[in-house]
């Protein structure tokens, strides 16, 4: 089992959360985006991140790699039984990705990985990320946490999903503010503190 991706990356670090949740264990090899690496061209033909390889299938897409693992690797569940939570693990998993993920990736592509490649950062585009589209976003989050999980009684895709965007946030340098967001920054706090989660 192999997954491809920087974990700076947040459904890199979903999927490689995913499966420690599972008891299993994943080579991972962190490479960006496009990389020329035959191995990862396979997995990912188009060159996205994160992809996975196993035994039965190569995939690239974070969703679609969760939702066969869970199929495969039905214990311990990550998916909730019943309908109603199962539904808001689907949406929290979207929402994380096309909502807040893309919020995040305009800080963080900016703020870390521009420098980091040495490259002239949009400052602009990362300022406005921070002041205008993330807060609206952390306000939604606030509002829909009633407990410690998102969808359900139990740990789901939906935490490390919504956790997993904050991580790279906070390499940017974003500090949740904790009289804005109280329940939102004990939540985040409480899922990135697990095991599965706390990758370089």
């Amino acid at each position: 089992m192999i997954v491809y991706g920087s974990t700076l990356a947040p459904a890199a670090r979903k999927v490689l959360a995913f499966i420690a949740e599972k008891g299993l264990e994943a080579e991972h090899r962190p490479v960006a985006p496009q990389d020329a690496s035959p191995d990862f061209k396979l997995a990912s033909p188009f060159g996205q991140i994160p992809a996975f390889s196993d035994d039965v299938v190569s995939l690239c897409d974070s969703a679609a790699i969760c939702h066969y693992l869970e199929r495969r690797y039905p214990d311990p569940p990550l998916f909730p039984a019943d309908a109603g939570s199962y539904g808001r693990m689907v949406w929290f998993d979207q929402f994380a990705d096309h909502f807040l993920g893309a919020a995040e990736c305009k800080i963080v592509i900016n703020l870390v990985v521009k420098p980091m490649r040495g490259e002239e950062a949009d400052t602009r585009a990362a300022n406005c990320a921070m002041q205008n589209e993330l807060p609206p976003l952390l306000d939604y989050l606030e509002k829909q946490i009633d407990g410690p999980f998102l969808a359900g009684k139990n740990l789901s895709l939906a935490d490390l999903a919504v956790a997993s965007p904050f991580a790279s946030l906070g390499v940017a340098g974003f500090v949740l503010d904790t009289d804005r967001w109280p329940r939102l920054d004990a939540y985040v706090k409480a899922i990135l503190s697990r095991a599965s989660m706390m990758r370089d």
